[in-house]
C-alpha cells in the first residue's frame, strides 16, 4: 500500500487512529508527494523540497533519528541542504540537521541557513533555564526513565515576527507565524506545489491543547490559524506527525472541523466561566461537538478535551480554581494526616478504595484517585496503601486513552514501587 492509499485508509477511519498513526514512530519510508518534494514519517516528520539552489527542509527531526534520516534523504536526492525551516522549538523537530552541517563542511558546501519564528531562540532559552523540570516531564509524559534533556541546541540563523516571503531556488516559500501547541510555530506554504506544511498545528490527534505539565497552549488562536490554512487550497497537506492529507476538500475539512473542535471547547467553558462557576463544577459540562466524535484525526490518543478545558481556564482565569481553600492551602500531607487521624485510620479509605476499583468505571477511578492520595500521603509504606494505589493507577492507565494520562498514571505506579522516575 503506497503512502496515498494509506493516507485515504487512515483519513477514512478504516482503523482506530491509534493503530494507523503512531506519534512516536522513530522512522518510515521516504515518499515522493509530488514533483521535487518528498516526505518523510519519522520521530517528528521531515518534508524535502527539491529546487535550484538545493534541498529545502522543513523540520529536520530528532537527535535520534538522524543518521536515519541522513541516509533515507540522501538516497532521494544527493543536493547539498541550503535551508532547514524549523517549524517550531520542540526536540522532535529540530535536531537532525547534524550529519548534513556534518556533510556541508566536509565538502566545502555552503553553510546550512536554519530559519524559524523569532520565539524559537527563547524557547531554547528557556529550555537551558528549566533543563531539570522539562527532563523530569518527558520523562514522565512518554514513560522514559532514562531520557536525557538536551543542553545544546542549534539556533536559527535567521528569523522573523509575522510573515515572511523567500524565494530559495526558483520557488517562492511563504512562512506565517501561528499560535497554537506553541508560541512560536511556523506554517510553511509552497504555492507553486501546493503544499502546506503544518509542523504540530495537526498531529492526526484530539489537538495538544491542554497538556496538564507543560507551558500553556493556545486554543482559540489555533483555530484561527487553522481556518487560515483551509483558507489556502492546498492540494497537499503534510502535518508534523502522521500522514498527508491529499485534496483540497479533504484538506480543508480537516482543518475547519479541527478549528470548529476547539472553538466549541473554548465558547462552551468560557460561557460558564462567565457565569461565575466553579472549575470543578465547569468540567464535566463541557464536550466535544457530537458530530465529530467518530473523525479519526480528533481521537484523544495523545492529549484530551477535558484537559483543554484546564487549560482555557489557566489562560482565562489564572491558577486559582475557586475553592477558597486552596488559595493559600496547607501542605498535602499534612491535610492527609489529619483527615486519616480524624477517620481513625487509613482502614476506611482502604476499604472504600478497593470498592471503587472493584467497581470498574470511570467516575469510580476518579473518586478513588482522590482517596488513595490521601491514604498514601497519610502512611506512603503502608504495604496495602501501595499495593491499592498500584492496583488503581494500573487500572486507570489502562483505560486512558491519551499519552498524557498514561505517563502520569504510570509515574505513580513506579512512584510507588520505590521505582526510578
Amino acid at each position: 500500500m503506497d503512502i496515498v492509499e494509506r493516507a485515504d485508509y487512515f483519513w477514512r477511519g478504516e482503523t482506530m487512529t491509534a493503530e494507523k498513526v503512531n506519534l512516536m514512530a522513530p522512522g518510515g519510508h521516504l515518499a515522493t508527494i509530488t514533483e521535487g518534494v518528498a516526505f518523510l514519517p519519522s520521530f517528528g516528520n521531515v518534508t524535502v523540497i527539491d529546487t535550484d539552489d538545493g534541498l529545502v527542509l522543513i523540520d529536520t527531526g530528532s537527535a535520534f533519528a538522524a543518521e536515519e534520516l541522513f541516509t533515507t534523504i540522501r538516497e532521494w536526492s544527493q543536493k547539498p541542504v541550503h535551508t532547514a525551516i524549523f517549524t517550531h522549538g520542540h526536540f522532535d523537530h529540530i535536531a537532525g540537521l547534524g550529519p548534513f552541517e556534518a556533510e556541508s563542511l566536509a565538502k566545502g558546501w555552503p553553510a546550512i541557513t536554519v530559519l524559524a519564528h523569532e520565539n524559537v531562540p527563547r524557547r531554547f532559552d528557556r529550555y537551558q533555564f528549566t533543563h531539570g523540570l522539562n527532563q523530569t516531564v518527558n520523562r514522565r509524559q512518554f514513560r522514559l526513565p532514562n531520557l536525557l534533556w538536551p543542553t545544546e541546541y542549534r539556533y536559527p540563523d535567521e528569523t522573523y515576527t509575522h510573515e515572511l516571503s523567500r524565494t530559495i531556488g526558483g520557488l517562492d516559500f511563504y512562512f506565517r507565524h501561528e499560535k497554537g501547541e506553541t508560541d512560536d510555530a511556523t506554517v510553511t506554504w509552497i504555492p507553486s506545489k501546493k503544499v502546506l506544511c503544518s509542523g504540530d498545528m495537526f498531529v492526526w490527534s484530539s489537538p495538544n491543547a491542554g497538556n496538564p505539565q507543560k507551558v500553556p497552549r493556545f486554543p482559540l488562536e489555533w483555530a484561527q490559524g487553522l481556518r487560515r490554512m483551509a483558507a489556502l487550497g492546498a492540494e497537499y497537506f503534510l502535518p508534523g506527525h502522521g500522514l498527508p492529507i491529499f485534496g483540497a476538500e479533504r484538506i480543508a475539512q480537516t482543518l475547519n472541523e479541527t478549528a470548529e473542535y476547539l472553538e466549541s471547547i473554548v465558547n462552551q467553558t468560557i460561557s460558564l466561566m462567565n457565569e461565575g462557576l466553579r472549575f470543578t463544577d465547569i468540567l464535566p459540562q463541557v464536550r466535544p461537538p457530537a458530530h465529530l466524535a467518530d473523525r479519526t484525526f480528533l481521537q484523544p490518543i495523545y492529549d484530551e478535551p477535558e484537559f483543554i478545558v484546564h487549560n482555557v481556564w489557566r489562560l482565562y482565569a489564572g491558577w486559582w480554581q475557586g475553592d477558597p481553600s486552596t488559595l493559600k492551602p496547607v501542605n498535602d500531607r499534612v491535610l492527609a494526616r489529619e483527615m486519616v487521624q480524624l477517620m481513625g485510620g487509613v482502614a476506611p479509605l482502604a476499604s472504600r478504595v478497593a470498592e471503587l476499583i472493584a467497581e470498574d468505571t470511570d467516575d469510580a477511578d476518579r473518586l478513588a484517585g482522590h482517596l488513595i492520595e490521601t491514604a498514601w500521603l497519610a502512611e506512603p509504606q503502608n504495604p496495602e496503601i501501595q499495593a491499592l494505589r498500584i492496583a488503581l493507577y494500573t487500572q486507570r492507565g489502562a483505560r486512558a486513552t491519551s499519552t498524557m494520562a498514561r505517563g502520569v498514571f504510570a509515574w505513580a505506579v513506579r512512584e510507588t514501587s520505590g521505582e526510578q522516575l
